[in-house]
């Protein structure tokens, strides 16, 4: 079996490979690999691996849009420290979902049940039908309160122009204009917000769709934002995003995977 860690702390990977080969010396590591970037082009001049072993949180970003940048049909098996992406990790041929520390026990259970869904004796398995059949209806915010010297407003989100991070405090721009500090983080918002609406353009940037007013195109296909009103800072969208940033300005269907 020819299997491909993703990974971007050396030491965890380290781990989960010795464990693997503790498990089953004749597997084969054919990389291990740090970031979405060197992901992407590892898939783009390799041929899929067998089985990957794949965290969420890399050190660019979300590892949902390594396959956005790349045709990736090998099974997946997620390992993590958040649980909040089971669903999504499930839609994309997962086999298992662990969350660290990984247990060796836990490891074996999941090499196991990917020899099993790939034996010839099992049924082939419709995921995406699955997912849809299971996936729970989803509830997104709708206001936020917010602190106003010694008063409490509450404000709907659909006045929400955009969110920005500066000095670990997340921030709500309005359109009009008026700012208002927040306690949840960038990461939250994101997943408390409906996707179709609000895209994580970089690591500091949430935008709304009715605040884009274009996107202006720099070399090596970067994309600047035009924002209403105008952010105190430049506002470019993450490479490893840009693909998602057009499919949801175009309103592309799963949207969500963009947001990434």
């Amino acid at each position: 079996m020819n299997v491909v860690i993703i990974e971007d702390e050396e030491l965890s990977a380290q781990r989960l490979e010795k464990m693997i080969l503790e498990i089953d010396p004749s597997i084969n590591v054919l990389a291990k690999l740090e970031s979405i970037s060197l992901a992407v082009d590892w898939f783009r001049s390799n041929r899929d691996p067998d089985l990957i072993f794949l965290d969420i949180h890399l050190e660019d970003g979300l590892s949902f849009s390594i396959f956005e940048q790349a045709d990736v049909q090998a099974p997946i098996i997620f390992t993590t420290a958040y649980d909040e992406y089971a669903l999504r990790a499930f839609k994309l041929k997962s086999i298992d979902y662990l969350l660290k520390p990984i247990t060796r026990e836990e490891l074996e259970t999941s090499i196991l049940k990917y020899r099993n869904w790939t034996s010839p004796e099992k049924p082939t398995i419709d995921l995406q039908a699955l997912y849809d059949l299971i996936r729970p209806g989803k509830n997104y915010r709708t206001r936020f309160s917010v602190n106003i010297g010694e008063r409490i407003k509450p404000i709907s989100v659909s006045e929400a122009a955009y969110f920005y991070s500066a000095d670990g405090i997340t921030f709500m721009v309005c359109h009009n204009a008026h700012e208002y500090a927040l306690d949840a983080s960038l990461e939250t918002l994101e997943h408390e917000l409906d996707p179709s609406r609000f895209f994580r353009a970089n690591r500091q940037f949430l935008v709304a769709l009715d605040s884009v007013v274009q996107a202006h195109i720099f070399p090596k296909s970067r994309l600047k934002l035009e924002l209403k009103p105008d952010p105190k800072q430049d506002v470019f969208v993450s490479i490893d995003r840009v693909v998602g940033f057009k499919r949801w300005l175009e309103g592309a269907p799963d949207g969500k995977k963009s947001n990434q």
